[in-house]
């Protein structure tokens, strides 16, 4: 018989439904009988004891809130009847960095198809980038973009243009409102672009954003920072650099940030001033022979077999329900450790949705100086929370509240677990470079897109994104692998999600074999043997964080 509610801690005071549950239905588990006082819908809690006002409530072993009134057992615990909260954290002189590796007897030998570059690292894919190192340059980069892409092969057939045009057709036949409404749309799968002229070349991305000038001189430093990232990334042959010239991030503040994270940078790099240029025909003429003349070198690198520890994996999730932290995030958990195992790097982000876990990852740092930052950051980024009237407790969105994640500190302790359980090698602050091997942790919003873009930004050439409730965020140069929570997810949204975890929950598979899966399949996109949803949809999500405060 299929598992019904599940314990995910030996500590826990609250039960997790697997399935739909009645009102007055008697679940048992471990030996002792639940009866329901109201329906239970899949992915939510219910009391395993009953709950005095401001009783501790108890899941993945933490503290994650405290009862607002007497809840009986068999309740459903929700926002009308729990409140957050978490457990202190302070920093300890105990390094709590032991750890059983899974065993990698079968990875040990495999290799992955990647790009290597000069500084020793090995893409999974090859781009070449556009960048304005200002907003008023984005004009200039969508002219650059409508005259490259299409001439070199890189525009996509626009799938929904068919069906505009058969949407018109009907229309000058005499269709009315109400027998357009019922059309039905049929993708063409026919169409196809023209051949790429550089075919060992992925493509080309344009970075456009909002900053660069205004704002405050950290946001621009930041900015350069983050460009850099891009610029010097494995996945990445070369760019193309817009300036205007009198903005606040200035060609030498991003050279600068280019020497901290590769000092013996050599890629092809063209940076172009539109105030020294003068005339915009010059500068885009300027332009695109030059990027032209660095995809002809771009286009010179081949894949090469590369060790799996030259993946650099980045974890994210969004879109979170009640299942995530029980079948998705523990999926990559376990991922992310035969990675570490194997000698490779992934990065665990989103640190507002750390909140409740600060202690244990502070304890796993194995460098005091890291535990030390690493709470530093935590506590500098509540409070700014706080000033602005928004703390960690008001981070969980709708949808997660909807599907079961009614506090924070549920959010953040079922979203810890895409870190496994290996030692934290290194804390780094936003936007700095994946320096060292292992879990690094990285201070980033909670924001999908934000945090997704630092990642790669601090040289994550691939990310496992966990989802519950279904999100299309991708990145430019980097494939954003989706996996989902429950199947029912997978079944419906098959055209964003690649990997299905909801088997751990359908009681089909275990978190070990799910993460053995997806080690393969990262394999596989990493050699360019598979290609991530995200990439065939051309999901290129990227924005810069300004250090404001967001969750």
């Amino acid at each position: 018989m299929k598992q019904k509610v599940l314990k995910v801690h030996p500590d826990d005071n609250v039960l997790v439904a697997l399935q739909d549950l009645s009102q007055h239905e008697v679940v048992q588990y471990n030996g002792a009988s639940y009866t329901l006082t109201e329906p239970i819908p899949a992915k939510h809690k219910f009391a395993a004891t009953a709950f005095d006002k401001e009783d501790a409530i108890t899941m993945y072993g933490v503290l994650v809130g405290r009862a607002k009134q007497p809840i009986p057992v068999g309740s459903r615990i929700a926002v009308e009847n729990v409140h957050h909260a978490a457990g202190s954290y302070a920093l300890s002189d105990q390094r709590k960095t032991a750890w059983t590796a899974p065993d990698i007897t079968r990875w040990q030998q495999k290799t992955f198809m990647g790009y290597h570059r000069a500084d020793g690292s090995v893409g999974t894919a090859n781009y070449w980038l556009v960048i304005p190192l200002v907003f008023c340059e984005n004009r200039n980069v969508e002219v650059l973009k409508e005259a490259l892409l299409g001439e070199l092969g890189y525009s996509r057939p626009d799938k929904y243009a068919a069906f505009t045009r058969s949407l018109i057709a009907q229309q000058k036949a005499g269709a009315n409102a109400t027998q357009i409404l019922e059309t039905i749309y049929a993708e063409d799968t026919t169409a196809a672009g023209p051949a790429r002229i550089f075919e060992n070349v992925d493509g080309i991305k344009f970075l456009s954003h909002d900053g660069g000038c205004g704002g405050i001189r950290q946001d621009a430093q930041s900015l350069c920072g983050l460009l850099a990232g891009y610029i010097t990334h494995a996945n990445v042959a070369g760019a193309t650099v817009l300036s205007l010239g009198c903005q606040n991030a200035q060609v030498s503040m991003l050279q600068e940030e280019i020497r901290k994270r590769d000092p013996h940078f050599t890629k092809p790099l063209y940076i172009l001033d539109q105030q020294q240029t003068g005339a915009e025909s010059v500068l885009i003429s300027q332009a695109i022979r030059q990027t032209f003349a660095g995809l002809m070198e771009a286009n010179r690198c081949t894949r090469r077999p590369a060790p799996l520890s030259k993946l650099c994996i980045g974890l994210e999730c969004g879109g979170s329900d009640g299942f995530s932290g029980i079948s998705a995030n523990p999926a990559i958990g376990y991922t992310s450790d035969l990675l570490v195992a194997l000698g490779g790097s992934v990065i665990l982000a989103e640190f507002p949705e750390l909140c409740g876990v600060e202690q244990e990852m502070s304890d796993r740092c194995t460098d005091m100086e890291d535990a030390t930052r690493f709470i530093q950051l935590m506590r500098t980024y509540q409070q700014r929370a706080e000033v602005a009237g928004s703390g960690f407790d008001m981070n969980p969105s709708p949808g997660n509240i909807k599907d079961g994640l009614i506090t924070d500190a549920i959010k953040s302790a079922g979203a810890a677990k895409k870190g496994g359980t290996s030692p934290v090698s290194a804390v780094l602050d936003y936007p700095e470079k994946v320096q060292q091997p292992g879990l690094n942790l990285l201070c980033t919003p909670g924001n999908d897109v934000e945090s997704t873009t630092a990642e790669v930004g601090s040289g994550a050439n691939i990310v496992l994104f966990t989802t519950g409730l279904g999100t299309p965020t991708g990145n430019p140069i980097a494939p954003v692998i989706k996996l989902s929570s429950n199947t029912r997810l997978y079944e419906r949204m098959q055209d964003i999600i690649d990997i299905n975890t909801g088997t751990i929950i359908d009681g089909t598979e275990t978190i070990a074999a799910a993460g053995e899966r997806i080690l393969d399949y990262v394999i596989q996109v990493a050699s360019g043997a598979a290609i991530a949803k995200s990439v065939v949809n051309g999901q290129d999500d990227f924005i810069p964080w300004k250090r404001g405060v967001s969750l």
